[in-house]
Parts: structure tokens; C-alpha cells; sequence
């Protein structure tokens, strides 16, 4: 398991909130039981880095984690789809996550988590429109694979394939450690595109 290291930096509820980057940053997006906090966890190889429930929702803001003293921040976002939380606070984290996407000059990449039983869902294909609009690089990061056999799991990526519009979709699994070094690669490559564009600050 790959260790590197990492820290909780800060979390945000509203815009004002939101610490100044200090570096390029990814955001992990998806709905609330997909395993953001697994896959920060398993990239990271700190298994308490990001708490994890089963109790869908528990992120309740924007939580930034910074990777190896600075050089870049994993950013988790709230989950979205049936967290048991209230309308009026759902809305909020739309808003607040739109006001993050819209004005982070900082943010690299976005990765969109499904489980891969699943496939994507409406909101996740309006995740990616909106983040494709705003001009965001971003992939898919295929959560559980490891439910599925090897043979199933091929099937299953032929399947979703064209749902994803060329955009990249990498088969993981926190559990056993499959697609990590693939995630890490599609980091390494959104930094460096971030820095050559000049938005991996601000």
C-alpha cells in the first residue's frame, strides 16, 4: 500500500470558508455511499486520513487534504443522491460546490466516482456536462470492482464505455488496491496540465 504524506487541512461549509490554495488541487465528486473517502484513504495509504460511514452524507462541506507538504491537495466534495439529509441543506451543498468549481483557479481535475454496478446515473452525466461547460478536466473512477469478477468487471467497462463520451474510466477498488496506480497516474497528468494552462494556484 503506497504511503504518502497527507494531512487534513480544512474544511469549508460556505465560500467564505474556503482556504487560499496552496497548490494544485482534485476534487473527488460522487454520490454519498460511492467510497470517496476509501479511494482518499487507499491513494494516500492512510486508512484514518478520511473518515468513512455507513451512514450515506456524512460530508457535510468541502474537505481539503494536503498531499506531501503542499505540492498538491485532494479536495472531497459532498455527496450527492440520496444522503438523508434535508432539502434545504442539499441545495446548499449544490451551491457551494458550483461556487468552488466556478472560481478555484486552483483546481486541476474533478474525479467523478460511480460504482460500477451502478453505471452513471442523471446526476452523474450532469456532473460531467457541467464540469465539460466549465471547461474542468475530469474522469471516471469506477468504485467495488472487486464485487464483480474479473470477467464480469470486463464486461461490465464494455458496457459503460460509450456512456462516458471518451472521457477517461478507470476500474478501481479501495479494498484490494486495483486501478490505483492508473489514479494516481491521471493526477500526475491533470497537475501537470494545470500548471502549463498557469491554474494550479489562485
Amino acid at each position: 500500500m503506497k504511503s504518502v504524506r497527507a494531512e487534513f487541512r480544512a474544511a469549508a461549509t460556505r465560500p467564505g470558508e474556503i482556504p487560499a490554495a496552496s497548490g494544485p488541487e482534485i476534487a473527488l465528486a460522487g454520490r454519498s455511499n460511492v467510497g470517496k473517502s476509501s479511494l482518499i484513504n487507499r491513494l494516500t495509504g492512510r486508512r484514518g486520513l478520511a473518515r468513512t460511514s455507513r451512514t450515506p452524507g456524512c460530508t457535510r462541506g468541502l474537505l481539503f487534504y494536503e498531499i506531501e507538504g503542499g505540492r498538491f491537495t485532494l479536495v472531497d466534495l459532498p455527496g450527492y443522491g440520496w444522503a438523508q439529509r434535508s432539502k434545504q441543506e442539499r441545495a446548499g451543498w449544490k451551491a457551494l460546490v458550483e461556487y468552488y468549481v466556478e472560481n478555484r483557479r486552483a483546481l486541476a481535475g474533478v474525479l467523478v466516482l460511480i460504482d460500477v454496478r451502478r453505471g452513471p446515473q442523471d446526476e452523474e452525466r450532469m456532473l460531467a456536462e457541467y464540469l465539460a461547460s466549465a471547461g474542468i478536466a475530469f474522469g471516471w473512477i469506477l468504485t467495488k470492482c472487486d464485487k464483480l469478477s474479473r470477467a464480469r468487471l470486463a464486461a461490465r467497462v464494455r458496457e459503460l464505455t460509450p456512456a462516458f463520451e471518451g472521457a477517461p474510466a478507470l476500474p478501481t477498488s479501495s479494498e484490494k488496491g486495483l486501478g490505483i496506480d492508473s489514479v494516481w497516474r491521471w493526477i500526475e497528468a491533470a497537475i501537470a496540465r494545470s500548471k502549463e494552462v498557469g491554474r494550479d494556484a489562485g
